[in-house]
């Protein structure tokens, strides 16, 4: 279960040349390509699940049928609230050995690395960029850092291009503006310049420690490992009171949840930022998915489908700005939900025909894919409580709600407990948990307007999240007095 212990006593002391000149000859490979359409649902979804409601309250009556929505519902916050209280086992039993009780071991196994980071209208946080980017502790003779300008309105291209003079591994790339793909489109550009064997990605908010180039890529030594996922800490907590709550919601991913993946069926996910993944394996891959607005989870299962596998560090640590308002908070969240339920239309039937998965592992892939599926379910539940409570359609008592209830928070709910106990947070953090009630309620009515817009086929693209103006580089607001 100790991950860093077993990747530091794999490192060796091979190492590679310097970069070379051309690009990656697995280039040539057989490309793996992703999907290339926007995988949009139809209404027929609403038409499907209309008749199976339809059919059920024929031959059964509306009372039955609500009942055996109850029941269905109840089976899925079962088999979730399990998947929670595993991954938090596990999080606390082991979690804190990798974290604290693991030595420091050298690592001479030194790839050549490419580190990539697409950058629109990023004016705010360029200056802590390069800052963080210029500070890693890693053989410049092995790294080079490619900054894309993609097509921003701002400064952001002028400030890149003064920022980096002088850096000699550091450049940047001018993408025009309408070149399209986002994040996706900017990262493609840069990965056909890339010379390194091993590409890292930050986005452009993100502040490595300087030791993570190092924590990430020792895991490459082993040849069966595609990508490896870094942990992220939200550095801006102090900023308000849905940044604090961020920032315990991600104790409970990173500690607990990536790290449950990780320990009990060697399936964390790629997260898109604060990674690393071979090139080789990119280029045969085709590149990132222009047409999906999480890049990240829909790689995840393209890794997955063609044998890879993902690792996850937990002792590999950047810092990035958590939302700073309910606005952008939604307006992220609904990027998510969308982009991950387009991964599961995209994917679903091909993980049960995966010839590379067990059966429990394609279980947990499908549960991984359907994550953002959980809290429409939940808004369903919502739904019928409120009927019952204003005396609209048949009668279901409290106690039959009672599991609904329970299990709805239950499991996210001891997972944020785990993570903030293996996190070490202060005392004061334990108060932000009564905000995860109201956020999740918010996350539930997103996550349902993204899956009704997605079946309905509204077309959507990826939106960057508007950054908080937050000085990283000297804890204050751009603009305040010093």
């Amino acid at each position: 279960m100790n991950v860093a212990a077993a990747a530091d006593a794999a490192a060796t002391s091979t190492a590679p040349a310097s970069l070379p000149t051309g690009g990656d000859a697995s280039a040539a490979d057989p490309a793996v390509p992703p999907p290339t359409h926007n995988s949009a649902g139809v209404p027929w979804t609403f038409l499907f699940i209309g008749g199976i409601a339809a059919l059920v309250i024929g031959v059964f009556g509306t009372r039955a049928a609500v009942y055996a929505g109850v029941v269905v519902i109840d089976s899925v916050f079962l088999v979730f609230f399990l998947r929670h209280v595993a991954f938090a086992a596990a999080a606390a039993r082991w979690a804190p050995v990798d974290l604290y009780e693991t030595p420091e071991i050298a690592v001479a196994y030194q790839p050549n690395v490419t580190v990539l980071v697409a950058c629109h209208n990023e004016e705010s946080v360029v200056a802590s960029l390069v800052h963080g980017l210029n500070a890693l502790h890693y053989p410049r003779s092995r790294l080079e850092v490619i900054l894309v300008d993609d097509g921003s309105a701002d400064s952001t291209g002028a400030l890149l291009d003064r920022y980096t003079a002088g850096l000699r591994h550091i450049r940047v790339i001018h993408r025009h503006a309408g070149a399209g793909g986002g994040k996706s489109g900017a990262l493609n550009t840069a990965l056909e310049e890339a010379r390194g064997e091993i590409i890292v990605i930050f986005d452009a908010d993100h502040i490595p420690r300087r030791n993570v180039i190092g924590r990430l890529v020792r895991h490459f030594h082993d040849p069966r490992v595609a990508a490896v996922q870094g942990r992220c800490i939200i550095r801006n907590s102090v900023q308000s009171t849905l940044a604090r709550s961020i920032a315990i919601d991600y104790f409970s991913g990173y500690l607990v949840n990536e790290y449950g993946r990780q320990a009990l069926f060697g399936m964390p996910a790629y997260g898109g930022a604060n990674c690393a993944i071979r090139a080789s394996t990119l280029r045969r891959l085709g590149g990132w998915n222009p047409h999906s607005v999480t890049e990240d989870t829909d790689i995840t299962m393209r890794l997955v489908l063609a044998g890879e596998r993902v690792r996850y560090d937990i002792t590999a640590v950047d810092t990035e700005e958590g939302a700073t308002t309910l606005r952008r908070f939604i307006k992220q969240r609904y990027r998510w939900a969308r982009g991950h339920q387009q991964v599961w239309r995209d994917y679903r039937n091909s993980v049960w025909d995966s010839k590379f998965l067990s059966f429990a592992e394609k279980i947990e892939t499908t549960l991984f894919l359907l994550v953002y599926h959980v809290p429409v379910f939940c808004a369903i539940t919502l739904f019928l409580t409120a009927l019952r409570l204003v005396g609209i359609g048949p009668h279901v008592s409290v106690f039959e709600m009672l599991p609904l209830a329970s299990l709805l928070f239950a499991g996210p709910f001891c997972e944020l407990a785990v993570g903030l106990l293996v996190g070490r947070a202060p005392r004061r953090a334990a108060w932000s948990v009564a905000w995860m009630t109201p956020l999740f309620i918010v996350f539930m009515l997103v996550c349902t307007k993204a899956w009704i817009d997605g079946v309905l086929g509204h077309q959507y693209t990826w939106v960057k999240t508007k950054r908080s103006q937050w000085n990283a580089l000297e804890g204050r607001e751009a603009g305040d007095p010093a």
